[in-house]
């Protein structure tokens, strides 16, 4: 299987367990690696044999927009949905980064990694 990335989707969003998180917002960064057979798209040259990341970036990014939720695991999952539902792609690796997260002691960033596939 060939593999597409996209890293560093930046949104922001509105998630998070504590009231000034769901008040205020935060960045959230998404890394998606996305897995299907480029080979049709190569030999022709098309772009609709293969996935268009233009528009999976920009439906990633309205998820992490979109209705908040309390943990980052369950925005990987809804992202990981959004990406499946791309007819050539059969797997994902979805990382979900919330450097902003309120943490008491220093940090770099936290993150949920998943990996989903058609089944």
């Amino acid at each position: 299987m060939d593999r597409v990335a996209l890293r560093g989707l930046k949104a922001r969003g509105y998630h998070g367990v504590f009231p000034e998180e769901r008040r205020e917002g935060q960045t959230f960064v998404v890394d998606l690696v996305l897995g299907l057979d480029t080979r049709p798209a190569a030999a022709d040259d098309d772009l609709a044999k293969t996935v268009h990341y233009g528009i999976v970036a920009e439906e990633v990014v309205a998820v992490v927009q979109g209705e908040p939720v309390n943990l980052i695991e369950t925005l990987a999952e809804r992202v990981a949905q959004a990406c499946l539902k791309h007819e050539g792609v059969q797997e994902v690796e979805v990382t979900v980064h919330k450097p902003d997260a309120p943490i008491t002691v220093p940090f770099d960033d936290v993150t949920v990694t998943i990996t989903r596939s058609r089944v």
